[in-house]
């Protein structure tokens, strides 16, 4: 572009985002928001063209209003996969990209933490040790059960190839169904119902839209395998959680664990806190040291295609939201 451009970062790491971004774009006229409050403030005093935002802060009323205002951005560059706290945009006027992949590799070895806990009953391990008991325990292979892995993006695609290497028979849906790598049968979403009931272990890690909320109906969580293992690394609002605790106390389900909720943080009140055999993360599945560095990394990779005149990657379609 024919003049320097003006780029709002606007995240919890934004001193060394700065400086990586400075050192990229020696020319950018950069601004910096380390709040969600400041954020309106922020961009009507800065007049970005471009925002890079990362939604660090988990409490409620994020100001997605002053990225899409008039006068706003033409790029809003959001630094997770995830864009639901996005709302909806006109893409006539603004585009959003996302860092979807940044994090597949880590969220897919949580999900495999999680599955090990419970098929080599390490609850029942860390019990007899508490009590100086020793306790002869049976643990469970995996080799052979199957996955069905409900969303197949990176993430999905991610949590396949290590399944695979586990030996796991793998299976899983999506809008648009393809033949792809680790993955032994794709099906439409439309097929869930039916293959439930034939799930070992059950891991859904789609993104949420109008489509997939409460996809994981008290109907669909109905039909799953007795005994088998659940776990949400999607986004709050996919699983019916009431269902999926009521399975748990029934003994229906094995075990469980959800790294996202509707409301976040999880309050205290909460039933789930005193539910057996279900694991609790504070939506930090994705959260490594090195994460804001990869997310940051993708955005200035980004960035040289747009003031270079070619396509962005990763844009986002409101409609679909991915």
């Amino acid at each position: 572009m024919a003049r320097a451009p003006r780029i709002l970062i606007h995240s919890d790491q934004t001193a060394p985002q700065k400086a990586s971004l400075l050192a990229a774009c020696p020319g950018a006229q950069v601004g910096t928001c380390s709040t969600n409050a400041g954020l309106p403030a922020a961009i009507s005093t800065h007049r970005p063209d471009v925002v890079y935002s990362v939604r660090f802060d988990p409490a409620p009323g994020f100001p997605a209003k002053a990225l899409f205002a008039e006068g706003g951005p033409v790029w809003v560059a959001n630094g997770g996969a995830g864009t639901d706290h996005l709302g909806h945009w006109n893409t006539d006027r603004v585009t959003v990209t996302n860092a979807a992949g940044v994090a597949a590799d880590m969220i897919a070895e949580y999900v495999m933490g999680c599955i090990l806990h419970f098929t080599l009953d390490v609850p029942g391990f860390v019990q007899d040790k508490a009590l100086r008991r020793w306790q002869m325990r049976s643990v469970v292979p995996v080799k052979g059960k199957t996955m069905l892995i409900v969303g197949l993006g990176h993430t999905g695609r991610a949590i396949a190839a290590r399944a695979k290497a586990f030996g796991m028979q793998v299976t899983g849906t999506r809008a648009s169904p393809e033949a792809m790598e680790n993955v032994d049968d794709v099906r439409p979403s439309q097929d869930l119902f039916r293959l439930l009931p034939q799930a070992d272990v059950v891991v859904v890690c789609t993104p949420l839209t109008d489509d997939t909320r409460d996809m994981l109906s008290a109907d669909a969580i109905g039909v799953i395998k007795e005994g088998a293992v659940f776990v949400d690394v999607s986004r709050g609002g996919v699983t019916d959680q009431d269902a999926l605790r009521a399975a748990l106390n029934s003994g229906r389900i094995a075990g469980a664990a959800l790294d996202v909720f509707p409301a976040e943080p999880l309050p205290p009140s909460s039933p789930l806190w005193n539910t057996a055999n279900l694991l609790i993360s504070p939506h930090c599945s994705a959260v490594h040291k090195d994460w804001d560095e990869a997310s940051f990394a993708l955005f200035l990779r980004n960035l040289d295609n747009w003031l270079n005149g070619r396509p962005l990657f990763n844009v986002v379609d409101p409609d679909r939201g991915y």
